[in-house]
């Protein structure tokens, strides 16, 4: 069976399919991850073929404000949607969509009757039991959190608009909303696994039949892999330091926040590796290194805590690493799962990134490396993440799929 997983948006919406995908291609299925070229390298080094989607997701990590963010999420899709149908439509049995290409994959499904299944890393169906993740991390009221949810899938929907209309002109199709095709993909109950773990996210009660929380499905890396040298130098070198990074976030602000995070370590007396990142991220030091891409498996373990954006990715590779974390969320789903982090006890409470200083990172670390309490708190969640096996649980849906 050929299968064809489609996902687009920031490293972190990314990087997870390449290891769900490399599991299932050793189970036998002839897989081909299809994402923005940003990521090509990524898929190759997985050992999966790649297929090109249109449209760049770089430079988009300043973006900040909500209404800015919906400006630039809508350009992109839009230019996601230019030749989407072409690229996922070739030779597919069986269409795998994440959050971002699940609207639009939905109408390549209609065209060529190629079945498909969502596999998302956020919560996305409205609940009572949290706000959406896109809208901030305060609860309302189980009543206010479903409105809320719902206004927030109307708004998901106005930024698929343009390329949703441009696309079904191209499949020949008849006229139809965003809006229009996510109500009938509800009343089919469309199949979606949700990659992420209950230790943060318990599936919602309130959820439909056909929605699972299945646990993270981890990025590869090669198991010969090891850290660069320089990198294991320094962290033998003295005691346990402290991550900072902010992923593809806060794109030139690298030496306003390189200031503030070196301070702030000193502050607190404490050693730290900075992850250049999108932000370029830079010190030197005996006390500090300057880090590329490395493995989260492989470097979290050996930290004290992780200082990071609350990206979904960043936020389950420090938690599974049984580390503790200081959370600096700047957009999207970041507060959500910087609060959901601050909520199981392995994390301080969130500092937005508009009011990052030196003195409140800090404090903040000087409090998660000195309190027991939240190293405790992230190794339960780490336990209880090893239990789970997304991957294990994706290939069964999968059989259960197509031996149907």
């Amino acid at each position: 069976m050929r299968i064809l997983i489609a996902a687009a948006g920031s490293r972190g919406d990314v990087a997870p399919y390449t290891g769900l995908g490399a599991d299932l291609r050793r189970a036998g299925y002839d897989v081909t991850l299809a994402t923005t070229d940003a990521f090509a390298p990524l898929v190759r080094e997985a050992g999966l073929p790649f297929r090109s989607l249109p449209a760049d997701p770089r430079g988009r990590g300043g973006v900040t404000g909500k209404r800015e963010l919906m400006r630039t999420a809508a350009a992109f899709i839009t230019e996601l949607g230019q030749g989407f149908a072409e690229a996922v439509a070739d030779g597919t049995d069986l269409l795998l969509l994440s959050t971002t290409t699940a609207p639009l994959g939905w109408h390549v499904t209609e065209a060529t009757g190629t079945p498909s299944h969502g596999m998302y890393l956020q919560p996305t169906a409205p609940t009572g039991d949290f706000p959406p993740v896109v809208t901030g991390s305060r609860s309302l009221g189980r009543v206010a959190n479903r409105a809320t949810g719902r206004f927030a899938l109307r708004m998901a929907d106005r930024v698929f608009e343009q390329a949703v209309a441009q696309l079904r002109h191209r499949l020949q199709l008849p006229p139809a909303s965003p809006s229009e095709m996510r109500r009938r993909q509800e009343r089919a109950n469309w199949p979606v696994l949700h990659g992420f773990s209950t230790a943060l996210v318990p599936r919602p009660s309130d959820w439909r039949s056909g929605l699972e929380v299945v646990g993270n499905w981890w990025p590869h890396h090669d198991a010969a892999e090891r850290l660069p040298s320089n990198l294991e130098d320094f962290l033998r070198a003295g005691p346990r330091p402290v991550f900072i990074g902010f992923g593809s976030m806060a794109s030139g602000e690298g030496e306003r926040l390189s200031e503030i995070a070196v301070r702030a370590l000193r502050r607190a007396g404490l050693r730290g590796v900075l992850q250049a990142g999108s932000a370029g991220l830079a010190a030197d030091g005996d006390d500090v290194l300057t880090i590329g891409d490395v493995p989260h498996a492989l470097l979290f373990p050996r930290l004290a805590a992780v200082v990071h954006h609350a990206g979904a990715g960043t936020s389950a590779a420090a938690l599974r690493a049984g580390v503790p974390a200081v959370t600096v969320p700047v957009t999207a789903d970041q507060p959500f799962w910087a609060a959901r982090l601050a909520a199981v006890g392995a994390a301080t409470v969130p500092i937005p990134f508009r009011l990052l200083t030196a003195e409140r990172l800090g404090d903040s670390l000087d409090r998660v490396v000195r309190q027991q309490s939240y190293t405790l708190a992230a190794a339960r969640a780490a336990h209880h993440m090893a239990c789970e096996d997304g991957a294990g649980r994706a290939l069964k849906a999968i059989q259960q799929l197509t031996d149907g």
